[in-house]
């Protein structure tokens, strides 16, 4: 308000120095008299002049103090509004702090991912061959059975031939004549497996049997026939065709692994299940699959087997959950829970 004061006391003071020049401007030169009193015409426009410059004054003062004029100063805010203007200040930076710490974490990341090498799928680890079904060349040898193995053997034997002969007759015929040495060799030799003494006594005595009631050393509702001695290198053949994959160090955890050998056939299994009894060339252990825990050790040698069964036979006693029965001079097996099929 001070200053529309100021200029409006100078416009003022200007326009009377302009008009005072105008005058003397327009009045001729002559010598200095005595000033005569003024006209009253001249007086009166004089006063014209300054009620002008008055009024000039009195207008801007009057503009300065009405409320609402374009003049006016707007006051300055105070108390809360004052207030609410910091806090959405402090907001404002607060937000841009964040914003800013957002866009260095992508800037960061998009970094990271250009400097970063593309990742390569992870190959699928390569199927390793079986190194049992690919045996290296090795010459036939004919290697002499344990003679304390062989009797044993042959005492089993007996006591089955015997029951046989006298309870199943046409099981009885179904026996093999004795194997040779030599065969057995040449399987070895073509499998890359050394056969157990208990097994290659077996078949030097049986090598293996006839037809589809043929005699074997296991129970099932349908009997089970002991293989031959090419019927065994036949059987692992497939059987390392059908699954030439290595998996593990514990062949009893594979489908198929080729130092099993195997000497069994399960007549009538049609459930997907193992046919055959095996016996593991490291260490003798025999196993098959019960239908049930699937393939596993059952005895720990050809020879437990062997004995099992002919004391089955002759004792009437159960084998790993079945009982010998005879059906028309046949050898059938009855399981122990659900009786006869």
């Amino acid at each position: 308000m001070l200053k529309l004061v100021r200029l409006a006391l100078t416009a003022a003071i200007l326009t009377a120095i302009a008009v005072r020049l105008r005058r003397r401007a327009g009045m001729p030169e002559r010598r200095p008299v005595t000033p005569a009193p003024a006209p009253p015409a001249r007086r009166t426009r004089m006063g014209l002049v300054w009620a002008a410059i008055a009024a000039i004054v009195a207008v801007t003062l009057t503009a300065a103090l009405v409320p609402g004029s374009a003049g006016r100063a707007t006051p300055a805010p105070t108390g809360p509004a004052k207030a609410m203007t910091q806090e959405e200040a402090r907001l404002a930076a607060l937000r841009a702090q964040e914003e800013a710490r957002v866009a260095a974490l992508r800037a960061q990341a998009a970094q990271q991912a250009t400097s970063r090498p593309p990742s390569t799928p992870t190959p699928a680890p390569a199927e390793i061959p079986d190194p049992h079904c690919s045996p290296a060349p090795r010459p036939v040898t004919v290697r002499p059975v344990d003679p304390r193995v062989k009797r044993a053997v042959d005492r089993q034997w007996r006591r089955i031939e015997r029951w046989l002969k006298a309870n199943a007759p046409r099981t009885y015929r179904t026996l093999g004549a004795p194997g040779r040495a030599r065969t057995i060799a040449i399987a070895e030799a073509q499998m890359g497996v050394d056969f157990p003494d208990d097994l290659r006594a077996s078949l030097l005595r049986h090598n293996g049997s006839r037809g589809t009631d043929g005699f074997g050393f296991g129970a099932w509702f349908y009997g089970a026939s002991n293989l031959s001695i090419r019927d065994i290198r036949d059987t692992w053949r497939h059987m390392c065709r059908l699954d030439p994959t290595d998996r593990g160090d514990d062949p009893w955890a594979e489908f198929w692994s080729g130092r099993l050998i195997p000497f069994l056939s399960f007549a009538g299994r049609e459930d997907g299940s193992a046919q055959w009894a095996v016996v593991d060339s490291a260490d003798g252990a025999v196993g098959w699959d019960d239908t049930i825990a699937g393939l596993a050790p059952r005895t720990p040698s050809y020879y437990a087997l062997v004995r099992a069964v002919a004391d089955a036979l002759e004792k009437g006693t159960e084998l790993d959950g079945w009982r010998p029965a005879v059906k028309r001079g046949v050898l059938r097996w009855e399981n122990v829970e659900y009786g006869n099929p």
